[in-house]
């Protein structure tokens, strides 16, 4: 199959292509230089960029089922009428894997990482991704809450824990590693929490320890992405200083391909204030590291008023948002491996901490200069639901906007958050980096083919009937919500708006090579865990085969 894309007005980043009138040639399933006899669809004047790729969206897995489970009321609020070729829609907050894959391919994205899987778990996470259509995907294991992990990193030994991490990732055929409020679960467990410099109950570690200690490993492995972060101390006033420190941890590391560590939904975690009657923005001290720093790169997190669920690794946190706000709530447990919990919230208008919080994730995308450094999204569901990213790049694009809707919020905004004094307007081009460029380099997906429009590169495009130049922010919205086109694979999938094809996605994964004494002791290790502390064996583990029908296999080397 062969198609020309005509005229179009392109923003492709990695290739420096900046708003360049330009044809994009496919053939099968990959960008080409030229071809003979395309099927031909007219751009001209119209948005074409690469498929948008999601660094951070919780759409499966154990805590989203449980958030369906909890929230009947959710499921009723987003239901949709089945199409031609789509099958029912439900869920808004926590939709259905079927309304999760047609959403994300209306509005022009084609890959997309859940970032935060239990290792016990994680069969049932490819299996709802392997029902999720359209997509290409991805997860992040969690490692940081796990016994062996703690007892490593207490141990010192480095080479073990990388063992460790190599095993984990090849068995359960994930990408990379997860931290989520490093020992706070293990803390979690006896009514506790703990932060970067406090010791882990029974375990004798800090936050930091283990934070440091699975980034030296990661990079041990040369994974193609960086730990990936949830810090402690995650939506607390004042808690900016922890954030600054987490990012302190491996300041001074480096790798030539990438950042050493990604920190999520930040937005979450640039707190200031003791409490919450002085609660504050300080996006100002987080930009300002982040502006001058080349290890670390964030993602925004963005909170958008109104309902939704949120759900974590973070035990604690869910417990106290359940306790401010009174409403149902349910917690996870993982044995020896990590936690989580689930509780729906309502970010209002009139209070005057959801208005900064909203105002914070837009200041994070306006004050960072470097538009490489800081990736779009709302942690979704717990910011917002992913469906909202077309009115957050428009509140991006538009202080106009930005200043219509801070006229209808509590007045806090003006004394306790940055967002009213800032000028700046992103662009297309910033807009196709946050959504497209950035977040597949972060992840190292840019050398497999995601993220950009060069040769050789997969024919995931997306084409939106805007143009250029449009400024009014409903066009935007609009435009960005139900692509002209989306073209998946090389295949259209969404035309004019509308589902018009269901391919299958691929799931990619890691297999980190890391053989030798360490491994075979790790292995002992690992056994004689399971055989005291498991209540179920060491086969439970290994993802096999068929859970990825799809799969594309990257290999690492030490």
């Amino acid at each position: 199959m062969e198609l020309l894309i005509k005229n179009g007005v392109v923003y492709d980043p990695l290739n420096e292509i900046c708003g360049e009138k330009m044809d994009i040639c496919v053939k099968d399933d990959k960008i080409v230089s030229k071809v003979k006899s395309p099927k031909v669809i007219d751009a001209d004047g119209k948005l074409v960029m690469p498929g948008g790729v999601d660094i951070h969206a919780h759409i499966a897995g154990g805590k989203i089922n449980a958030g369906r489970l909890l929230r009947p009321e959710d499921g009723r609020k987003g239901t949709e009428p089945r199409g031609k070729l789509t099958r029912a829609c439900t869920g808004y907050s926590v939709p259905n894997t079927y309304a999760t894959g047609y959403r994300y391919a209306k509005m022009g994205y084609t890959f997309v990482m859940e970032p935060a899987t239990p290792p016990l778990l994680a069969r049932h996470t490819h299996e709802e991704l392997i029902d999720t259509p359209i997509l290409d995907n991805a997860i992040l294991a969690l490692l940081d809450n796990n016994w062996m992990t703690m007892e490593y990193v207490k141990s010192g030994e480095t080479k073990k824990l990388a063992a460790y991490v190599a095993w984990m990732i090849k068995a359960v055929k994930a990408y990379g590693v997860k931290i989520v409020n490093p020992g706070g679960d293990e803390a979690w467990g006896w009514g506790k929490n703990v932060n970067i410099d406090d010791s882990v109950p029974n375990f004798d570690v800090t936050p930091r320890d283990i934070i440091g200690s699975l980034a030296e490993a990661n990079e041990m492995l040369n994974l193609p992405h960086s730990i990936h972060i949830h810090c402690n101390d995650l939506g607390h006033p004042g808690n900016y200083e922890t954030t600054l420190k987490s990012f302190d941890v491996i300041k001074g590391r480096s790798n030539k391909n990438r950042q050493v560590m990604h920190a999520t939904h930040v937005q979450f975690h640039s707190y200031g204030g003791s409490s919450w009657k002085d609660f504050e923005s300080k996006v100002d001290e987080i930009a300002k590291y982040v502006n001058v720093k080349k290890h670390v790169t964030i993602d925004m997190g963005q909170v958008m008023l109104g309902d939704t669920t949120t759900m974590t690794a973070d035990g604690p946190l869910e417990y106290g948002l359940h306790t401010i706000t009174g409403r149902k709530w349910t917690n996870l447990d993982v044995e020896l491996e990590t936690g989580g919990g689930i509780t729906p919230f309502l970010y209002s208008s009139k209070v005057a901490v959801n208005t900064i919080q909203w105002a914070i994730g837009l200041e994070l995308a306006l004050l960072i200069k470097d538009p490489w450094k800081i990736v779009l999204t709302t942690d979704h569901p717990n910011g917002a639901p992913f469906i909202t990213y077309p009115i957050v790049i428009s509140l991006l694009m538009s202080r106009q906007k930005r200043e219509e809707v801070m006229a209808n919020v509590h007045k806090a905004i003006n004394k306790r958050a940055i967002l009213p004094s800032i000028e700046r307007e992103l662009d297309w081009n910033d807009i196709a980096i946050m959504t497209r460029a950035a977040p597949a380099r972060i992840l190292g997906l840019d050398r497999y083919g995601k993220g950009h429009l060069g040769v050789g590169a997969d024919a995931d495009v997306a084409i939106y009937d805007v143009s250029p130049e449009e400024k009014e922010a409903k066009k935007i919205q609009s435009a960005l919500l139900r692509a002209k086109y989306t073209i998946k694979g090389g295949e259209i999938v969404v035309k004019d708006g509308e589902i018009v094809a269901v391919p299958e996605g691929r799931t990619y994964w890691v297999n980190p090579e890391f053989d030798g004494k360490p491994t075979k002791d790790m292995l002992g290790d690992l056994t004689g865990k399971f055989e005291k502390y498991y209540s179920v064996n060491l086969a439970n583990y290994p993802v096999q085969d068929a859970y990825l029908p799809h799969p594309i296999e990257i290999k690492t080397k030490v």
